[in-house]
């Protein structure tokens, strides 16, 4: 026992480093202010009033918390029907899928969304193509509408995966059994097939939804600076404003709220891991 808790001393030393210091930092940073020449800082919320007072700064928390809904429901209509077609094909078609879905996982994220600049963009295939079946004068790129194309790109694979795992894992007898009982495929799929893929679709939303919250490159990119989410707020705020105690405060607000609805999404869960069990 206590060789293992050696060898696990490295990480332990690397997660404070690297994942415990840097927050704390951020905390610190977000509740004080410039002193005195006698007491350098003091202590102070105002950075979090000001945010909570800013109806401007709401309303860019409120376009994010939206986007990443928008962009939740739309991978889960997507992926959904693909993990299920996925998880019915025979192994090896199976493996042959999941790889597809994975390689352009294997690409660098902000490479695969700079290409998307070039198919959205006035002279894009996709503009071009609304030309032709009577869409003219379309404007894509910079608009609300390229910065969610780009983020169910990106973590739509995320919401195909979680499911298949779920669905792969379902005892196929029980949808036998299904039938067996006088139930139609409606019927199986809403009744049995569907509560039992209930833990990889929780996983699915927090790993779409958590992200999508916080992401700034995307918009970066795909808004032109026209569209900007907190994640772009905070960005500016530490790189281009030089204000890092306003920039730490919205960034704790931030992960306070990905903490509980990470606590949220622990507990849909857990509460579908106790319906599988009973049924």
């Amino acid at each position: 026992m206590k060789k293992m808790q050696q060898l696990a001393l490295p990480y332990l030393i690397w997660s404070i480093l690297m994942l415990l210091l840097p927050m704390l930092l951020i905390v610190f940073y977000s509740v004080i202010t410039s002193g005195n020449t006698i007491i350098p800082f003091r202590l102070t919320l105002e950075h979090y009033v000001r945010f909570f007072t800013d109806p401007d700064f709401l309303l860019i928390l409120w376009r994010s918390l939206s986007i990443a809904l928008e962009t939740t429901i739309i991978c889960l209509l997507l992926g959904y029907p693909i993990a299920y077609y996925i998880a019915r094909c025979d192994e090896k078609r199976q493996n042959l899928l999941i790889l597809l879905i994975t390689l352009p996982m294997w690409i660098n994220m902000l490479v695969r969304t700079n290409a998307w600049i070039g198919i959205l963009s006035n002279d894009g295939v996709l503009v071009q193509f609304l030309s032709l079946i009577g869409f003219h004068d379309v404007q894509i790129l910079y608009t609300r509408t390229a910065v969610l194309i780009g983020m169910v790109y990106n973590f739509l694979p995320f919401m195909i995966l979680q499911i298949h795992t779920s669905l792969s894992k379902m005892d196929n007898s029980l949808i036998e059994a299904a039938a067996d009982l006088g139930a139609n495929r409606a019927q199986t799929f809403w009744r049995v097939t569907f509560p039992l893929s209930m833990p990889g679709v929780v996983s699915g939303i927090a790993l779409v939804f958590l992200p999508s919250v916080s992401s700034f490159f995307i918009p970066k990119l795909l808004g032109g600076g026209q569209f900007f989410l907190i994640g772009n707020v905070i960005e500016n705020q530490f790189i281009t404003v030089g204000e890092w105690n306003f920039g730490s405060a919205i960034s704790v607000i931030i992960a306070l709220i990905m903490m509980l609805l990470m606590m949220l999404v622990r507990k849909a869960e857990k509460k579908s891991a106790v319906q599988e069990d009973r049924s």
